[in-house]
């Protein structure tokens, strides 16, 4: 989901600009013509950054992507920026992908070190002093978009984070979102690559932190596997299907993302955004060999004959043309 978008030699001026000019509290940028461009600077800033946040407020519409760049920490610390990826659900649908796939970028090129957060927003409520208050509750340690990130801005910054003990581990997956996972779902995968354990893990994004959490645990015969998988939320679902084919008994393990169509629009927009890191951390961190994917709008569409009709396609087999025979000839 990458987009091959940059950073416009405008907007990187801006940034730097705002780096050294106390008196702006933020830089609203969007994306021209394949290029990251500066539109806005959010200014006077005063000592408040709650009270400054009302300067967000105009440039703020229903329908219209944004990003936005806010100090909010000293500029004495390392990183006294946030980003924030803001996608209203009334935006065209183009516009939240190509936004989405490009919110990394954006803090790449500008530098990693100098941002503290990311913050995917999808209403105007979450950008006011109580949104970030409920945001905070959510993010107690510093979250860097992925490990190789944290280590870039570590270096820059010449500060160690080692031994801060965070009961996550980053994904090393270079296209689409990375998203971290829990110790604890980890440890399922790597118990169902073992072939020991359940045979259906499925793991869920908790939004407010953008990690994913083991959701459940279960042994689930196929007969059960649609009615297992929730078809009010997305899923990404892992299940060694153990069956008999031809006299031949064998165990592949299943990908099944399923998002149903009445998924929140920042649901739909991470869980797609976020799939193959999924399947990156389950084949590299976890040890599992996905014999094959698949992908439904809800459980209902996903039963033993489907997934049977995807793993064992049937080959048709053509006959041999046959000449035909002459009047009179048996």
């Amino acid at each position: 989901m990458q987009s091959g978008i940059s950073a416009s030699q405008e907007l990187h001026t801006a940034f730097n600009t705002l780096v050294s000019s106390e008196n702006q509290r933020g830089l609203l940028c969007t994306i021209t013509k394949e290029s990251l461009t500066p539109l806005t600077v959010l200014s006077p800033a005063t000592s408040s950054f709650s009270n400054d946040l009302s300067l967000l407020a105009p440039h703020l519409q229903p329908n219209v992507a944004l990003y936005i760049i806010l100090r909010r920490y000293p500029s004495s610390e390392s990183a006294p920026f946030v980003a924030v990826t803001y996608v209203p659900d009334s935006a065209p649908v183009r516009q939240k992908m190509l936004f989405a796939s490009t919110r990394l970028t954006l803090v790449r090129e500008l530098g990693i070190e100098r941002f503290r957060e990311t913050i995917f927003a999808t209403t105007k409520e979450e950008l006011t002093p109580q949104g970030f208050e409920k945001h905070d509750k959510h993010n107690k340690l510093e979250a860097p978009l992925t490990e190789e990130e944290q280590t870039l801005g570590d270096v820059k910054r010449k500060e160690a984070e080692e031994g801060r003990g965070m009961n996550e581990r980053r994904s090393h997956v270079s296209s689409g979102v990375s998203m971290p996972i829990t110790d604890d779902a980890l440890q399922v995968l790597r118990e169902l690559a073992g072939e020991g354990g359940s045979d259906l893990i499925q793991l869920k994004i908790n939004i407010a932190t953008e990690t994913m959490e083991l959701a459940s645990s279960t042994s689930t015969p196929i007969s059960s596997l649609s009615s297992t998988i929730p078809s009010s939320e997305p899923r990404y679902s892992f299940y060694r299907y153990t069956h008999t084919y031809n006299g031949t008994t064998s165990s592949p393990i299943l990908f099944i993302y399923t998002c149903p169509s009445g998924s929140k629009i920042k649901e739909r927009m991470l869980y797609a955004a976020s799939s193959r890191s999924a399947i990156q951390i389950a084949e590299a961190e976890a040890g599992l060999k996905i014999e094959k994917k698949i992908e439904a709008s809800s459980p209902d569409e996903i039963s033993e004959e489907s997934i049977d009709g995807d793993l064992h396609p049937k080959v048709e087999v053509k006959k041999a043309f046959e000449r035909p025979k002459r009047p009179g000839r048996k």
